[in-house]
């Protein structure tokens, strides 16, 4: 293993135990065995290794889940276990999330992340290759789908013991569309050129 890979290794061990914005340079070259001065010269800087690191990890995570068959209960319960046995991942993500703001390269990173996710999570309940999704499919079911992952990965963060299972996010979901109004939905199918604020006038 080169010092690149080491540094990753390294970065990847503080993410788990001490988080993003806890991590400091010394602590990944203690973990590493790597010297301060190899993360510049490797990736830069310490933000721009820890991203790296993360995004390894989060594309880990997604090619876990990507494949996944099965309903949507399984589907869920898979992901709802990761969020109590790499809580550290879902941790370390809402810490880059808060960093970004004031990152303008690492918003672009988690931006470029999220439509890569929507795009992906589409294209999988589709049952289609990521290239033939449709656009709408991306913006609809895709979009909604992220927001799911994280507002019950919030959810389980802060509460796990009240936070919902496979099973009640299911019920829910059938709830919720029981409410939504067949006649405020366009009777054609929307495409990815109207939708926005312009699509009904």
């Amino acid at each position: 293993m080169g010092n690149r890979e080491k540094l990753l290794a390294g970065a990847r061990r503080c993410l788990e135990e001490k988080g993003y914005l806890r991590t400091t340079v010394r602590d990944i070259a203690t973990a590493s065995g790597v010297s301060m001065a190899a993360i510049g010269y490797h990736f830069g800087s310490r933000e721009a290794l820890l991203n790296q690191a993360l995004f390894a990890a989060m594309e880990e995570w997604g090619e876990e889940f990507g494949g996944a068959g099965g309903g949507f209960e399984e589907l869920w319960a898979g992901k709802i276990r990761s969020f109590g046995e790499q809580r550290w991942l879902w941790l370390a993500s809402v810490e880059a999330f808060v960093h970004a703001q004031s990152s303008p390269e690492l918003l672009a990173l988690l931006a470029a992340g999220q439509r890569e996710g929507r795009r992906g999570t589409a294209a999988q309940l589709r049952g289609v290759p990521e290239e033939e999704v449709a656009e709408e499919d991306v913006r609809t079911l895709g979009s909604v789908h992220m927001a799911l992952l994280s507002g019950v990965m919030i959810q389980w963060l802060t509460d796990p013991q009240a936070a919902p299972d496979a099973r009640e996010l299911a019920i829910g979901l059938r709830a919720l569309a029981e409410r939504i109004d067949p006649e405020s939905i366009d009777a054609e199918r929307i495409g990815p050129e109207r939708i926005g604020p312009d699509t009904r006038r």
